[in-house]
C-alpha cells in the first residue's frame, strides 16, 4: 500500500541533504502517517484508515463524520 494519506492526500515530498561544504544529496521527506481504526456511529461500524498526524488533529477537532464528508 502507498505512503498517501487516505483523506488529505498526503505524501512523500523530495529535499535534498545538505553538508556542511554545502553538497546536495537527494533525499525523501515521507509524510507522518499512521494506522488509525475509528467508530462510524451513523452506520454503526469499525473502519481503518491510513491517515496523517494532522487529519488525525482535524478528526479530534471536528469529528470523523464531519472529515469523512468533506473529503
Amino acid at each position: 500500500m502507498s505512503r498517501v494519506c487516505e483523506l488529505t492526500g498526503k505524501k512523500a515530498m523530495v529535499g535534498n541533504n545538505v553538508s556542511h561544504a554545502l553538497n546536495r544529496t537527494k533525499r525523501k521527506f515521507d509524510a507522518n502517517l499512521n494506522d488509525k481504526r475509528f467508530y462510524i456511529p451513523e452506520e454503526d461500524k469499525w473502519i481503518t484508515l491510513k491517515i496523517s498526524a494532522s487529519a488525525l488533529k482535524n478528526i479530534n477537532r471536528k469529528g470523523i463524520s464531519a472529515v469523512i464528508k468533506r473529503s
